[in-house]
């Protein structure tokens, strides 16, 4: 009976990934950000796909949204700091049990539940200037230039909201962005997720999808990452590089012959700090906390 039980929850689990990824897809060419230069791409069957924190921006790219909501005052630094020290807990135990995902994520909902679309892309053009633009890894975006001049398309792929995920590949002049899809209705957002967040092997789904609409051949693609959490997205490509690499995933990489780039140095590495730990469950208690914040007073 357990052992059924089990099995249940892990085709659950591959189902609300697998709509998680189809919807993230369906957002993501819905939204087209960059002109195709001179009309189409001179390669149409190839594309690179980049992971976000930490491979393409130093630290957690909704960490910085937090923090940006922090100094407007959704919610106290404290419990931003307080949700912080739990998620680095959580990431270096390893202990990234479905409990705790589904944690994050009714936390992540009770914050955009009856808010609309346009206030959180607002926020969100506003805190990418202040606290993300200056997080760039210049060596991630030197190699996300180098598809884009040969031709090829470039998407971010990321468990951070779509809506944010879009402004970061927007001004970094990509293509577009596959990212969480939150439900809304009119505009205000529902509370409810499109599936699951886009994490693990969500995002394998979500490259698969875009691919399938795009006429892309995977095995003409490459994927970037840092996280061994990923390496499902980095399974399904051709080429894959492990971007500042976590251990899991540095270790991964050696053993598949896959390339690490790795663009940290001693500073840069102890000065992002917490940001660096937060992964797919940073959408959660940090952002959260500040609507408990708001109800108190």
């Amino acid at each position: 009976m357990v052992k059924r039980r089990v099995v249940e929850g892990s085709a659950e689990r591959e189902r609300l990934a697998e709509l998680a990824g189809a919807a993230s897809a369906e957002a993501a060419l819905a939204t087209p950000l960059a002109p195709e230069p001179s009309g189409a791409p001179t390669d149409l069957t190839a594309a690179a796909f980049f992971d976000v924190d930490n491979t393409m921006m130093m630290g957690a790219s909704i960490f910085h949204f937090a923090r940006g909501l922090a100094a407007r005052k959704y919610f106290k630094n404290s419990d931003l700091m307080g949700f912080a020290w739990q998620q680095i807990k959580f990431r270096v135990g390893g202990r990234e049990d479905p409990q705790s995902v589904k944690a994050s994520r009714e936390q992540a909902l009770s914050f955009v539940a009856g808010r609309s679309v346009a206030e959180l892309v607002s926020l969100g053009e506003e805190i990418y200037d202040e606290l993300m633009a200056d997080k760039i890894w210049t060596g991630t975006q030197a190699l996300a230039q180098m598809h884009l001049d040969a031709g090829q398309r470039v998407w971010l792929v990321t468990a951070t909201p779509v809506e944010l995920a879009q402004i970061i590949a927007r001004r970094l002049g990509l293509t577009g962005a596959l990212g969480t899809v939150s439900e809304n209705e009119n505009g205000i957002y529902t509370g409810k997720l499109v599936g699951d967040l886009l994490h693990g092997r969500a995002k394998a789904h979500a490259v698969r999808a875009l691919a399938a609409k795009e006429g892309l051949d995977l095995r003409r693609c490459t994927a970037y990452s840092d996280s061994v959490n990923d390496v499902p997205m980095l399974s399904v490509v051709g080429t894959a590089v492990a971007v500042n690499p976590d251990s899991g995933l540095r270790e991964t990489a050696r053993k598949r012959g896959w390339e690490i780039r790795d663009f940290r140095t001693g500073r840069k590495a102890a000065k992002i700090g917490v940001p660096s730990v937060l992964g797919a469950g940073a959408v959660a208690g940090a952002i959260a906390a500040g609507m408990a914040y708001r109800r108190r007073v």
